[in-house]
């Protein structure tokens, strides 16, 4: 059996959480628990649902605007119990960066780390579910930012090391927007350098069924 029908098997009848800020909230009703927002999490569900509808595999969008790893790791524990995951994917990151330049507070490499093995160690405890560590990205399409990207790259090896401690999926956003950005300009792709435009969120989707399906279980 190949790898994908493998993955396939494995996520009949699943449901799959999405974690994140606004990339992934991407204006989701609060007062819909079926919402799934404008973005990536609608656009995997809808294209996974249409090419698989036999699977029966539920989506659930719990991303909020601003959150940095320490909200996550808060609320956390709340969505898990609540949705009940096989698999749980997690955008986060880019808030612990930027909130150096916007407020002056960053995040402290130590916390980040600390706050994201704890989020990591919750989904271990829970028998057979599977976690996805998106990395966040920043292209230079916002001058503002550049100097971030030294930051943001000590944060992604972080979650490299994670990823491999805890057997995650990996994807490895912000090298996939650098490469697609040679085929268009970045503000193509996320025109702030931060939140993804329409074809940006198609690119996150995209890059998540590839990746996932050939990886999972």
């Amino acid at each position: 059996m190949s790898s994908t029908q493998e993955t396939l098997k494995f996520l009949s009848n699943a449901t799959i959480l999405f974690e994140g800020d606004s990339i992934t909230d991407c204006d989701r009703n609060y007062k819909s628990i079926g919402s799934l927002g404008q973005g990536y999490v609608m656009m995997i569900s809808s294209w996974f649902s249409a090419m698989y509808p036999e699977k029966n595999v539920r989506f659930v969008n719990r991303g909020r605007k601003g959150d940095r790893v320490r909200e996550l790791k808060a609320r956390f524990q709340k969505d898990l119990f609540e949705s009940k995951p096989d698999i749980v994917s997690i955008l986060i990151g880019i808030n612990d960066v930027l909130r150096k330049d916007i407020w002056n507070r960053p995040t402290a490499l130590e916390s980040f780390e600390k706050d994201y093995r704890q989020i990591l160690e919750q989904i271990r405890s829970k028998k057979n579910a599977k976690p996805v560590m998106i990395q966040p990205f920043l292209l230079d399409s916002a001058e503002r930012y550049v100097y971030l990207k030294k930051e943001l790259d000590v944060l992604l090896k972080v979650m490299g090391k994670l990823s491999e401690e805890f057997e995650s999926v990996l994807i490895p956003l912000d090298s996939i927007f650098s490469e697609a950005s040679t085929k268009r300009a970045s503000y193509f792709w996320a025109s702030d350098g931060v939140h993804p435009t329409l074809p940006g969120h198609a690119l996150i989707a995209l890059s998540w069924l590839r990746i996932v399906l050939n990886v999972l279980p």
